[in-house]
């Protein structure tokens, strides 16, 4: 069980520490993503392989999240948080030296199960906070990713250099490596247990073993179906916006990580100030909702400057902030439903196979998106994820109705 008896002052202590430790790790993570497009090609690797370099990482995700998720529950978040950032430090050194594309996806791959831990900050933040709170608490923790990605892009950006080749996309990746060290020792000093180990005694559950849990609930399974659907979208985008901006407008690394900085900036705003307040007022789930669709138009209006514009690059970043609008109120506002609709000790499993339903996205997402972009045309990953936003918007709102069901006692079973 959490322990109670700590005081709001400890409570905000930790916060701040796991504010700190998310940003410094996502620092590192935002200044390699926007660049792994340009480091595949130094590999001589065709956008399809780059595409599984995105889809090796969320495939290390989706099993490490439940895994994490529920070991955190068991021997206490803060030596999961510490096992999993050391392991990202690895990971990104490796990366640096990756001879060939192949060794480079199965370093992604292993990253990615050290990456997998985003559901023990989720429950750490949970087991510190009340229930009405949830959601601003977790937004909290979200603008530190935002702001992570403000510094990382840009600082990648500036590290970059690609007219050295593949040495030239070393350094920043040096400087992740190095950042996820500072985020350990953080961990390590700074960051109290948060909850109790629990009883040996008790049977531990197999792996993945909470999905019966999840598709009983109500809640949960409506939510986790919002995540599936969600990211699918954006994990087209992300991973193809690259090659889509270079063929577009002739960007490289530089152009497209201040763009993920913009994105980064808008994010860590609204996260931090605004999705809390937004949820308080009108509900998880219709925020959730509004949010999704707000994404979607984002990725329309991305395309639509290009076409009808005659500088439309000057607007993509714009419109991607508009986009990030959207993608920030959603996030904090899943995990603070999925946290307010299971038990305390279900919590990090619960919160684990909601990442995982993200990762299994993040997989799928940019294979397909990488075959649409080749095959279709370099707008129809856009397009295709913005259609995707509308039913992921109806679910969030039948799992809202469901939510306030569930509170008010009249229901125990799955709606039909």
């Amino acid at each position: 069980m959490p322990k109670t008896g700590s005081a709001p002052a400890a409570s905000r202590s930790a916060l701040f520490v796991l504010f700190g430790v998310v940003f410094i790790n996502l620092v590192g993570f935002g200044i390699v993503v926007p660049l792994l497009p340009f480091y595949g090609q130094t590999l001589d690797a065709p956008p399809w392989q780059v595409a599984l370099m995105f889809s090796a990482y969320s495939l290390g995700q989706f099993f490490a999240e439940p895994f994490w998720g529920r070991l955190s529950d068991r021997i206490g978040r803060k030596p999961v948080l510490l096992i999993t950032v050391i392991a990202n430090a690895l990971g990104y050194l490796m990366l640096a030296f990756a001879p060939n594309i192949w060794l480079a996806i199965g370093i992604r791959l292993f990253t990615g199960l050290g990456a997998g831990n985003i559901s023990t900050v989720q429950g750490y933040v949970a087991d510190v906070t009340p229930p009405e709170q949830r959601a601003g608490r977790m937004g909290l923790i979200g603008a530190a990713f935002g702001l992570g990605f403000i510094v990382g892009p840009g600082l990648g950006g500036l590290l970059t250099r690609e007219d050295m080749g593949t040495l030239g996309y070393q350094l920043p990746i040096f400087v992740a490596a190095g950042l996820c060290v500072l985020a350990a020792i953080g961990i390590a000093v700074l960051l109290k247990e948060s909850r109790a180990k629990a009883d040996p005694a008790v049977p531990r559950p197999r792996f993945l073993s909470g999905v019966h849990d999840a598709v009983a609930n109500p809640v949960v399974s409506r939510v986790l179906l919002v995540t599936l659907i969600y990211m699918a979208g954006f994990s087209g985008m992300e991973s193809t916006f690259g090659f889509w901006t270079e063929a577009r407008y002739g960007w490289g690394a530089r152009e497209v990580g201040l763009s993920f900085m913009a994105v980064g900036i808008v994010s860590t705003i609204c996260q931090g100030l605004i999705a809390g307040r937004l949820a308080r007022r009108f509900g998880e789930a219709r925020v959730l909702a509004v949010g999704c669709l707000i994404f979607g138009a984002g990725l329309v209006g991305q395309v639509l400057v290009g076409r009808l514009l005659p500088h439309g690059d000057a607007l993509v970043p714009v419109v991607m902030a508009c986009g990030a609008f959207g993608m920030a109120i959603t996030m904090p506002n899943i995990s603070a439903l999925i946290s307010r609709s299971v038990d305390p000790d279900r919590q990090g499993a619960m919160l684990g196979l909601n990442m995982a339903a993200s990762s299994c996205a993040r997989i799928f997402g940019p294979m397909a998106a990488g075959a649409i972009f080749s095959g279709i045309g370099h707008d129809w990953p856009f397009l295709i994820g913005a259609a995707l936003t509308v039913p992921a918007a109806v679910m969030a709102i039948n799992a809202g109705r469901a939510f306030r069901k569930r509170q008010a006692g009249l229901v125990s079973a799955p709606a039909e």
